[in-house]
């Protein structure tokens, strides 16, 4: 009776109690869901109205930066037929309108920088945009204006989801502008709204959910947003449905429980306890056909399929360790390290049966990094479980630092409570050691360097602890033994080699890709890359409607210094040339080598005039500081230089990469021609028609190549290197 009694109270308890707690989570889950999408929906519309004010202030920056007065009215009919902008006012400095484009919007237009409307609807957004001269004196103003309206709400509520209301202003909410609700919709909405202050989230009448957005600056429009809740009418029903039968069945299940006797329980219970201890021959008597009898011929059959399938898992780890060389030579065809690890940290788990394990590299400070972990959940030492990297542990120190420092592999065992300290917890443990097969080859390539740079020192690889020893593979606690033998020395010993191989081969790879863009004497990035650079920034300038300005570099007579101090002279006075260019750069321009003295330096979202400056500075840096070189004689000489700039402007001068390059070069030659030393901007139309299709408007960038040259980063040392790529056919300039 009291079996029966428990079995009731177990059973109806817990029903009882998830009725209970679905019904409270299924509101909770559906008010937070509803709160995340109107979360989500303000975001969208304060995204929407910050994207539609760049454009419209874009498309004032295009009609201003017309310089001639008579060519403004065509460009701002240029705007609105391309629809960046519904209409576009130009004023001058007294306020006075000089010209409008037609069919504009009703004034008057709320600027999407100034304050909210004190009172009344919003009609139009605008953005408005000084007018200067080129002397910089002030000329008026440009605004390009979109109207708000019923199509303009329904965009919103397209990108957002949700549906929206625009009132009149924020302060009456019975004023409505324009709105995609229906009537009845629209009155439970606004009352709910009427109740909210600032930005919460209220439910309405109707079960929908209203959030206030605006206004406040960067958005000057009053909005009302709401979602219907997402709970399924007839919630409560059908948990009381279930709480009902739930306690039918728990009934006859009770009776029929009071039925049996306990002498079968008793029975399966030591045949457990038997398997437990590893006796997988054990077998419970079939005394009925009842459940009991039922639930003892399943576990009979139970423990002769285990039986089976023990068998079964010994023989495939046999044929997983002869399929290792297969394994190997798939993993040595794959440059991505994180997915190699990854890939042998869990085949070296199922072949050795552990339970976790993790695979480190030693990094350029001594310390072995955790690159990826499997099962060491709740075993973390300390920090984020999530982030491999949070398992450090220095050289020498504990099991791991150990098996790094002396190159020889351990196993064996350890209490939790002796865990050395930053390792996992565990109670068994084997950790094997693996380096590069080519590590006296590589020497100190152990990262890729930033061009134009030598190797930071030391081996490359963090230390040459262990003989060469690049990190460790490590697995923790093996099913079904105390402790991991021999055979499982020599598995792990394999999966290393294969880790060995894999890090070797993806630094080779970066090595080579890193040499194959950059020039091997100077460093900076070479004509190959000036290539690639020069379509994706102009595509990047096209996109954003943004300037990119190219500079053509050459030093002057520098022929004068080869035949002078010799080659080795000229050699010097290129590197120095290099090395001062990249001091006065930005972090986000990059410069090439495109061979001899011929230099290019590219300047993302520079002007004309930014560029001069720059051109003014490397000018400067390179004339008042002669470069010190070993002559033909024992003393250093110093070698005056000077170099000759040619400046031209995307899309000011050209409509392509190769075009605004070319622009560059005429302007080069004309700065050579005016007596050197000096720069020159590029002529508006002097060069010949297009001779390559531009870039289109709607073109998608690809994936951005490594950082400038001589920069801080080099995207992890994938790039850099030392070759200097073919070379364009150049003419003589007489330099």
């Amino acid at each position: 009776m009291r079996l029966t009694a428990a079995f009731l109270t177990v059973v109806l308890g817990p029903v009882l109690l998830g009725a209970f707690f679905v019904g409270s989570t299924m509101a909770a889950v559906d008010r937070s869901r509803s709160i995340e999408r109107l979360g989500l929906a303000a975001a969208g519309v304060r995204t929407s109205v910050d994207a539609l004010c760049q454009q419209l202030r874009a498309a004032a920056d295009a009609v201003a930066l017309v310089a001639e007065p008579a060519a403004r009215p065509g460009a701002a009919a240029q705007v609105v037929g391309r629809g960046l902008a519904a209409a576009v006012l130009v004023s001058d400095t007294a306020g006075r309108t000089v010209h409008a484009t037609a069919g504009g919007p009703a004034a008057p237009w709320q600027d999407c920088s100034g304050p909210p409307p004190a009172t009344g609807p919003v009609r139009a957004l605008a953005a408005r945009v000084e007018l200067r001269d080129p002397t910089g004196a002030d000329l008026g103003t440009v605004s390009a204006a979109q109207p708000v309206d019923p199509a303009f709400v329904a965009r919103l509520a397209a990108v957002t989801g949700v549906a929206v209301t625009l009132l009149d202003d924020g302060d009456h909410l019975d004023r409505v502008t324009h709105t995609t609700e229906n009537r009845e919709e629209r009155e439970a909405v606004l009352a709910a709204a009427r109740t909210v202050d600032g930005d919460r989230v209220t439910e309405a009448a109707d079960g929908r959910y209203v959030r206030r957005v605006g206004p406040f600056p960067g958005l000057p429009l009053p909005l009302v947003l709401s979602v219907p809740g997402e709970r399924p009418p007839g919630l409560n029903a059908a948990l009381l449905g279930a709480v009902v039968l739930a306690a039918l069945l728990a009934v006859f299940a009770a009776w029929r429980l009071a039925r049996v006797t306990t002498r079968p329980l008793v029975e399966l219970a030591g045949a457990v306890d038997r398997v437990t201890d590893g006796d997988l021959t054990a077998r419970v008597p079939v005394r009925s056909r009842d459940e009991i009898g039922r639930l003892a011929s399943a576990f009979n059959r139970m423990t002769r399929e285990t039986g089976s399938y023990v068998a079964a898992l010994t023989s495939s780890r046999d044929q997983l360790r002869g399929h290792l060389a297969v394994l190997g030579d798939t993993l040595a065809s794959t440059h991505d390290l994180q997915r190699i690890l990854r890939l042998i940290l869990h085949s070296a788990i199922a072949a050795t049966g552990a339970r976790a394990g993790a695979v480190l590299l030693l990094d350029a400070g001594g310390v072995l990094v955790g690159q990826c972990t499997e099962g060491l959940e709740g075993r973390w030492p300390s920090g984020d479980p999530s982030d491999p990297a949070t398992l450090r542990v220095p050289v020498g120190a504990g099991v791991i630092g150990a098996v790094v420092a002396t190159g020889e592999p351990r196993r064996g065992r350890w209490a939790p409570s002796a865990t050395p300290t930053g390792e996992p917890e565990c109670e068994t443990y084997i950790a094997v050691p693996f380096a590069a097969p080519r590590a006296a080859e590589l020497g100190g390539r152990g990262g890729a360097d930033r061009p134009g740079h030598p190797p930071a020192g030391g081996d490359g690889d963090g230390g040459t602890a262990g003989g060469g020893a690049l990190g460790v593979l490590a697995l923790y606690d093996r099913l079904g033994a105390d402790e991991f033998d021999d055979d499982d020395l020599v598995t792990l010993r394999t999966f290393a080699g294969h880790a060995a191989v894999a890090v070797d081969n993806v630094r080779v790879h970066e090595e080579a890709q890193r040499l194959s863009l950059t020039d091997p004497l100077t460093g900076l990035w070479n004509y190959r890359y000036l290539r690639e650079s020069i379509r994706r920034e102009v595509e990047r300038a096209n996109r954003f409607g943004r300037m990119l300005s190219v500079l053509a570099l050459d030093l002057d007579r520098f022929k004068d210094v080869n035949d002078t101090w010799g080659h080795a002279a000229g050699d010097a006075v290129l590197v120095e040339f290099a090395r001062r260019v990249r001091g006065e750069i930005r972090e986000v321009d990059l410069a090439f080598r495109q061979g001899g003295e011929e230099f290019v330096v590219l300047l993302p979202e520079t002007d004309a005039r930014g560029a001069t400056i720059v051109a003014e500075r490397l000018g400067a840096v390179v004339r008042d500081s002669p470069v010190p070189v070993n002559g033909h004689s024992e003393e250093p000489v110093r070698v005056p230089v000077t170099v000759s700039i040619g400046i031209a402007v995307y899309p000011d001068h050209a409509t392509s990469g190769q075009q605004v390059l070319d622009a560059a070069d005429d302007a080069l030659y004309a700065a050579k021609a005016a007596g050197r030393d000096g720069y020159r901007v590029a002529q508006v139309g002097s060069r010949p028609p297009a001779r390559e299709i531009p870039v289109p408007a709607g073109a998608a960038s690809p994936p951005d190549g490594p950082a400038r040259a001589g920069g801080p980063d080099t995207a992890g040392g994938a790039t850099g290197g030392a070759s200097s790529g073919p070379h364009p056919p150049r003419q003589s300039r007489g330099r």
